[in-house]
């Protein structure tokens, strides 16, 4: 028996761009959109809805608060001057979506700035993670020369983004995900069934 060969499969081509990474939660920060029809996206369990995003809707926006604004918040900034290993890790917890946890984050920016004393070179990319998904200007420079000038101001303005974007830091994603599915829950109003059945 003669064994067929079958031609190979045509490897699958790259969109010409990456598309946007956008969060799959509603957040107060809306990204504009020239089509009026939206899409339903379900995600863990949560519907929300999306709009069409075109090419001409993809321009950034700018960030929440400035790079020095550290004082706008002072408890995330003194959390940072003394322990930017947990600002940095609650960061990394929701810009990952929960996939890493805020200890396994904290404690690896932790060992890297222990060992190598350049930490910054690990939390730009999450500045980098997070404008992506939110569709951030890349400002006043680039993310690692914001990172490597100024480390603290820089985690703060992302803590802070992430704030005012409507999670709570200190509960973490998951925690984030089960307020809002109560919430969500609260706020739909009970079916009410219409006449009377014998």
């Amino acid at each position: 028996m003669e064994l067929e060969e079958e031609s190979p499969l045509p490897a699958p081509s790259a969109p010409p761009y990456p598309p946007p990474m956008l969060d799959l939660v509603e957040s107060p920060l809306q990204v504009p959109s020239h089509e009026e029809n939206s899409t339903v996206t379900e995600a863990a369990g949560i519907l929300t809805n999306k709009p069409k995003l075109s090419n001409a809707s993809l321009n950034p926006v700018p960030w929440s608060t400035g790079l020095c604004d550290c004082c706008d918040d002072c408890n995330s900034c003194c959390l940072t001057c003394w322990c930017p290993c947990v600002t940095f890790g609650r960061i990394a917890e929701m810009v990952d979506r929960g996939s890493t946890s805020c200890g396994v984050s904290g404690a690896l920016y932790m060992l890297i700035l222990c060992v190598t004393g350049c930490s910054c070179m690990y939390s730009c990319f999450y500045r980098s993670k997070l404008r992506g998904q939110y569709l951030l200007k890349e400002s006043p420079c680039t993310d690692c020369c914001i990172h490597c000038c100024c480390e603290e101001c820089a985690l703060c303005q992302e803590y802070r983004q992430l704030k005012n974007l409507g999670f709570d830091m200190s509960i973490g994603w998951h925690g984030n995900m089960e307020r809002k599915k109560r919430l969500s829950i609260a706020a739909t109003p009970p079916s009410i069934e219409s006449g009377m059945s014998r």
